[in-house]
């Protein structure tokens, strides 16, 4: 996100839409698993505290349980609704963040306002429009057959009739609230860290703007944002997966945990949250990046054709 060099040539906004959405597609293909095992660390361990029920220790430990108990498909789990999220939800937040920046500049190099004020903007606007996604995944990625329980869901698009029809639309959006919070804080948090990160080792020549340099960028912007998202993505889990009425409020879900549990509930699946976050990314912001410059270099050889 850093300006483009000399042999670059500044990529449009669609080809930054569409890098983004798919390369986050790719990371979540990927680490899907890891976000599972999040989910079920954050929701069951607290909430299904019964003799009859599964206890997860540790990231391999919950992924071999779930692969044993359920079937290694259950780790995939909502991964087409998580797919949907990233193809509404990460290319607008992504993609159109150094076009929003560009707009909040008051001069010509942007500033910590100014990325900021894209992160919050992008990363809002993405949340309104990607919420349905969201609650559909969380749903399937928590639900178990285990112990007689009847899964609520078949499937991703059985999900989306069954929560619209008992719940009513706006059963798609439940904990918007809370997650344009939590998404907020991710949005901010991780690119604003990425493009710090990676204009300081560019600018200083401590690396190019290459490979190592996204890595690098992408990983520590990773830890940034779980430590820093933690608390939230927990209630937010939490609420979305409640049946209707267990929770008042998502004040009253957190004071819950709280009371309940203590004030460690509002980092269960800490592990997990790093590694997804941290490898989803790297894997993310290297196939961003390479994505746009291979494009950009096709674009520029149809052009010499021509």
């Amino acid at each position: 996100m850093v300006g483009p060099t000399a042999l670059d040539v500044p990529p449009t906004m669609t080809v930054k839409i569409f890098s983004a959405g798919v390369a986050a597609c790719v990371a979540d293909a990927i680490t899907f698993p890891l976000d599972t095992v999040k989910v079920r660390l954050q929701v069951i361990q607290g909430e299904r505290q019964t003799s009859r029920a599964i206890r997860y220790k540790g990231v391999l430990g919950t992924i071999t349980t779930l692969a044993k108990t359920e079937g290694p498909v259950k780790l995939y789990s909502g991964l087409p609704a998580g797919l949907q999220r990233q193809i509404s939800f990460a290319s607008l937040r992504i993609g159109l963040y150094d076009t929003v920046q560009e707009f909040f500049s008051t001069g010509k190099e942007s500033n910590l306002g100014s990325k900021i004020s894209a992160g919050l903007t992008t990363g809002g606007v993405a949340v309104f429009i990607g919420q349905p996604t969201e609650v559909v995944k969380v749903r399937l990625q928590a639900q178990s057959h285990l112990h007689g329980l009847k899964p609520r869901y078949t499937g991703t698009y059985n999900a989306y009739r069954v929560i619209a029809t008992t719940e009513g639309l706006i059963g798609l959006w439940k904990g918007t609230t809370l997650n344009l919070t939590r998404n907020v804080i991710i949005n901010c948090t991780e690119l604003v860290t990425y493009d710090l990160m990676k204009e300081g080792l560019v600018k200083n020549k401590l690396l190019a703007d290459d490979l190592p340099c996204h890595f690098v960028s992408a990983l520590i912007a990773g830890f940034c944002t779980t430590v820093l998202c933690s608390p939230v993505d927990v209630v937010k889990t939490r609420f979305i997966n409640s049946p209707p009425g267990q929770y008042t409020s998502v004040p009253n879900c957190a004071m819950t945990m709280f009371t309940k549990e203590g004030p460690l509930a509002f980092f269960k699946g800490f592990v997990p949250s790093f590694l997804r976050f941290g490898s989803w990314n790297v894997i993310m912001f290297v196939c961003f990046e390479q994505l746009k410059r291979e494009l950009m270099k096709s674009g520029r050889t149809v052009d010499c054709a021509t």
